[in-house]
């Protein structure tokens, strides 16, 4: 199996479009970091696994699109969330299963990726650090839209209450995994400097 075997079958969302209201409202994904914006470096892992690359921006669409097949940004405007970003994703995938990230989790590495591939295909699946679920890395099934966009007319803003009910999968990982670490503060990022 060669490293683009998957991409048949998946399309792959970076979210970019938050306030980055921890990084004092900076744009997270193009901050620097090992003199590149952190959105490189996801897309660098990620690149070779498919040819439906989507990034949701609010902000910058210059920048990311060097970076990206497709941009889209959320329906509403004010930064409602991660899940709109994830909406906006699945409406112009083109593939069955999207795999969702954020762009502030530059140590994430193609074997995990792959993982929560394999958990697929009709199902969503998640992973869970330790007991606990982390959203911004995701496997979404494409059919599951119109759900979720009912959740969302229903009121419904978290992407984890929003998968819950159509069968979640875990991904289990060990607390303190680094490939699961998000710099979405300065400390964070300070501490991961080079």
């Amino acid at each position: 199996m060669t490293a683009t075997a998957p991409t048949a079958h998946c399309s792959i969302l970076l979210l970019a479009g938050g306030r980055g209201q921890r990084m004092g409202g900076a744009d997270k994904g193009l901050i620097a970091w090992h003199g590149q914006p952190l959105v490189a470096h996801v897309q660098a892992v990620v690149r070779p696994l498919t040819d439906d690359l989507i990034i949701s921006c609010n902000r910058n669409p210059e920048r990311y699109q060097a970076f990206a097949d497709h941009l889209v940004s959320d329906a509403q405007a004010d930064f409602p969330g991660p899940l709109a970003g994830v909406l906006a994703g699945l409406a112009k995938a083109r593939h069955p299963q999207m795999l969702v990230l954020a762009c502030d989790a530059p140590c994430v590495d193609r074997p995990l990726l792959r993982s929560l591939l394999a958990l697929g295909p009709r199902q969503p699946a998640m992973v869970r650090e330790a007991g606990q679920w982390q959203p911004m890395f995701s496997l979404i099934p494409r059919h599951l839209l119109p759900a979720l966009q009912e959740a969302w007319h229903q009121g419904e803003r978290s992407v984890l209450r929003a998968l819950l009910p159509h069968g979640l999968l875990p991904l289990e990982c060990p607390a303190g995994d680094p490939r699961l670490v998000n710099f979405n503060t300065p400390a964070l990022l300070q501490a991961h400097a080079p």
